[in-house]
């Protein structure tokens, strides 16, 4: 996503208060967010055996970090500031489907702000279409599971 911004410059600001502003955020989502809600997701949604303790400390990690978005929000329309950016981009699609990671995200009014203005962007639209086009429904098989979560999954190759 750096790259690519830097590329085009498009979606990471210029100005380098709110350059390093996005990368932060950006970086956020990739040591917390990313790592944190998909544990919740694999263990409230996957695990074959439902471990309470894992659900819940996933979980309840996952309700943290949205507070954290949640104050930051409430400071600004975007994560970087005043303009949707590549932070933005990164910790939207795990706030997609936020109750399967135990979130209720009208209990975080400003992330829902944020939330609502992103899904409605034309782009973001047409990529939630796309999506639901491509996506299977169908739940994991066990020759599916043992390849995403098990024993294929660590194979030599």
């Amino acid at each position: 996503m750096i790259y690519l911004a830097g590329k085009t410059g498009k979606f990471l600001p210029q100005d380098l208060h709110a350059r390093y502003a996005a990368l932060q955020w950006l970086m956020w989502q990739m040591g917390g967010v990313g790592p944190m809600f998909g544990q919740a997701n694999h263990f409230r949604a996957y695990a074959v055996d439902k471990i309470a303790y894992a659900i819940e400390r996933y979980t309840n990690e996952a309700n943290r970090l949205t507070g954290i978005l949640d104050r930051r929000l409430s400071e600004a329309p975007y994560l970087a500031g005043d303009d949707y950016s590549i932070a933005d981009m990164a910790v939207f699609p795990w706030m997609r489907n936020a109750d399967r990671r135990g979130i209720t995200l009208t209990d975080y009014p400003h992330a829902q702000r944020w939330f609502d203005a992103i899904n409605a962007r034309l782009a973001v639209v047409r990529a939630v279409q796309v999506l639901s086009e491509a996506s299977s429904t169908a739940p994991h098989d066990d020759k599916s599971r043992d390849i995403l979560f098990g024993k294929t999954q660590f194979a030599r190759r």
